[in-house]
């Protein structure tokens, strides 16, 4: 019980920190507009995707992506200066805050394992695609990608990009402020270079976009998902450098920073996946440009 009594005592007390301004090492949020105000936005932008869908309608929908966008800003604001107030985040509810972010990351990878079962389900069984002559995957008439042309290219960018930011993380433990910028400005810029040979790929793909059936559709909904969360990794890496540059994060409290490097690590294993599943694994014949 001692041990016990001795652990509690040093997760709740940081001797380096003022302490917590109530009479408890937790954190109760201050009111607040904004979860308010991007349910709204949210529900706009919904209404605003199908009057677009239906009836050509763009206002609507403008609307609510700037509100959503507002809201993302204004909302992030506030818990950045919420961390950056002295006693707010404990160590307790820095453990919270972690536990949050891992349970994210994991809803985050649910997701990919719908788009790989709907991949592997046609893949592995060929014979239930509507309407294919033979069951072959990929089907009949179906160019990929070489494997080793673009896709192996973007694999060796995010790989050096997991590198860079890990490069970053110790130099800022290390308290060597220049290195962490310099390996989070590294990150960021490969992020951008993934981001737009992705975009090339995709503007040479020897298959459509919409109406070339299963395999076109189960490619670009796991890829395009992917690509989209390298997009939000790269905003989020730019974010941290920023706040980097200010002086915002110290060796001891830069969860903000941590957090970002957590997701580019799972943007990066997927990405693993989805090149040896998809571009090697499921390659028919080559498409030759």
């Amino acid at each position: 019980m001692a041990s016990l009594d001795t652990t509690t005592a040093d997760i709740s007390l940081d001797p380096t920190e003022p302490p917590p301004p109530n009479k408890h090492p937790y954190h109760l949020v201050d009111p607040s507009p904004w979860p308010m105000v991007a349910s709204f936005s949210a529900g706009c932008l919904l209404l605003g995707i199908i009057m677009f869908a239906h009836y050509n309608i763009h206002w609507v929908l403008g609307l609510g992506l700037l509100g959503v966008l507002a809201s993302m800003f204004f909302w992030w604001r506030d818990v950045i200066r919420e961390a950056k107030t002295p006693g707010l985040h404990t160590p307790i509810v820095r453990i919270g805050l972690r536990y949050g972010m891992a349970l994210f990351i994991a809803s985050e990878v649910m997701f990919f394992v719908a788009f790989f079962w709907a991949y592997f389900h046609f893949a592995l069984y060929p014979e239930h695609v509507a309407g294919a002559e033979t069951a072959i995957w990929p089907p009949k008439g179906i160019l990929t990608f070489d494997p080793f042309g673009l896709p192996f290219l973007n694999t060796m960018i995010l790989l050096l990009s997991g590198c860079t930011v890990t490069w970053a993380h110790h130099a800022l433990i290390e308290n060597d402020r220049k290195g962490m910028i310099q390996g989070l400005t590294l990150t960021v810029v490969l992020g951008m270079f993934f981001t737009f040979l992705q975009a090339v790929e995709y503007a040479e793909a020897p298959f459509a976009f919409s109406g070339g059936g299963i395999y076109p559709s189960t490619f670009f909904l796991a890829t395009g998902f992917h690509g989209f969360h390298v997009i939000v990794g790269t905003i989020f890496l730019a974010v941290c450098l920023f706040r980097a540059i200010r002086g915002d994060f110290t060796p001891r409290r830069h969860f903000g920073f941590e957090a970002a490097a957590w997701y580019w690590h799972f943007v990066d294993v997927v990405w693993l996946f989805l090149f040896v599943c998809i571009y090697l694994w499921g390659a028919g014949e080559i498409a030759h440009h």
